[in-house]
């Protein structure tokens, strides 16, 4: 791929209106087609000498000879990071992304909404991935004693979600040592991530281990995320699954058996969709997804944070076909990953 082939302005604008007539149309492109839409008179064999310099630079490609140009990864990439970036969402779709978010009551609702919304703007999957165990904020514990001595943790968190694990302590609880474990942690930890926890229990027992030893030793026994799970394994809510695999084109079905296996595996999508959490863009997106699977060429992810009070607590987006209507998509991420936030800071 050479740079050099996007440093006139020209060159650029021509492979903007290509890559955009494409999404429009699925077809190939030709300089017939981009002579009427282009905004300066210019004949179809200079389009022609553009799209052929395009080429040679790695941004098209023909199919066959006789037919137009294709966009190709570095083209789809050009469009999302230079063109589609900077599009502001449209008052129709805001005011329906606002009307669907707005009416759920709790953060299942929540969720599930945001997630249909993003379906349907990409024509793929909307996830929504939780924060890990240790970002969790627990809004309440319960805990009960199993008869062969394995313990049921149920944290309650924001907007009444529940994570429960079952334990096999190293060694055995009474049911009135977890009563009073659970009432503790009600009491001095409501609205406080696990993390924040197991870090504020440390710090008591290294400066006033009499009065703490036995309760905060019991509490992080029974609420260390490291005891409870794997501190990455996280949620994942999947809308849209049946319309994307029938938009996206795959070269076998075993390339279509692998991303169905990905979307239920799910731990693929939530390590392509956490890349977001790393790079400084408030939305980021990626063309060409191989670690989804073997047909991840044909996909692109579009992402971004989401946050509670200020601190970051997972992410959400889309996972769709490289012909996606970028403008739209990024445009409708950002602005879902805002009221998402601000509905879960008012929960």
């Amino acid at each position: 791929m050479s740079p050099s082939a996007l440093q006139d302005r020209r060159n650029r604008q021509v492979l903007a209106d290509i890559v955009r007539t494409y999404i429009e149309t699925g077809e190939p492109v030709s300089s017939r087609v981009i002579s009427a839409r282009f905004e300066e008179t210019l004949s179809t064999a200079t389009i022609r000498n553009v799209m052929a310099e395009l080429e040679e630079g790695g941004f098209l490609y023909q199919p066959h000879t006789s037919a137009g140009r294709l966009p190709t990864a570095a083209a789809y990439r050009f469009f999302a990071q230079e063109i589609a970036s900077q599009a502001t969402i449209s008052a129709v779709d805001k005011e329906w992304i606002h009307r669907e978010m707005g009416a759920a009551t709790n953060a299942s609702e929540i969720t599930e909404r945001a997630g249909h919304v993003l379906a349907e703007v990409s024509n793929g999957l909307g996830i929504i991935v939780s924060p890990p165990m240790g970002k969790t904020v627990m809004e309440h514990a319960r805990m009960w004693l199993l008869p062969d001595g394995r313990v049921v943790v149920v944290l309650i968190s924001t907007g009444g979600n529940t994570r429960d694990k079952v334990l096999r302590p190293t060694r055995r609880f009474t049911q009135g040592e977890l009563d009073a474990t659970a009432e503790f942690l009600n009491q001095q930890y409501s609205g406080w991530t696990l993390e924040a926890i197991r870090g504020d229990l440390l710090q008591k027992l290294a400066t006033e281990r009499e009065r703490y030893e036995g309760i905060a030793q019991n509490a992080l026994t029974l609420c260390d995320p490291a005891v409870l799970g794997d501190d990455l394994a996280r949620e994942v809510h999947v809308e849209g699954a049946a319309q994307m695999v029938g938009l996206v084109d795959f070269a076998s079905q075993q390339q279509l058996r692998d991303l169905l296996s990905a979307i239920e595996e799910k731990q693929r999508l939530v390590m392509v969709l956490n890349a977001c959490i790393e790079t400084p863009e408030p939305v980021h997106v990626q063309i060409g997804v191989k670690g989804i699977s073997e047909g991840g060429e044909n996909l692109a992810v579009i992402s971004a944070p989401y946050m509670r009070n200020e601190l970051v607590q997972g992410s959400l987006g889309v996972l769709g076909p490289t012909r996606m209507h970028y403008e739209r998509a990024i445009s409708a991420v950002a602005y879902v990953a805002e009221l998402f936030s601000e509905a879960l800071s008012k929960i």
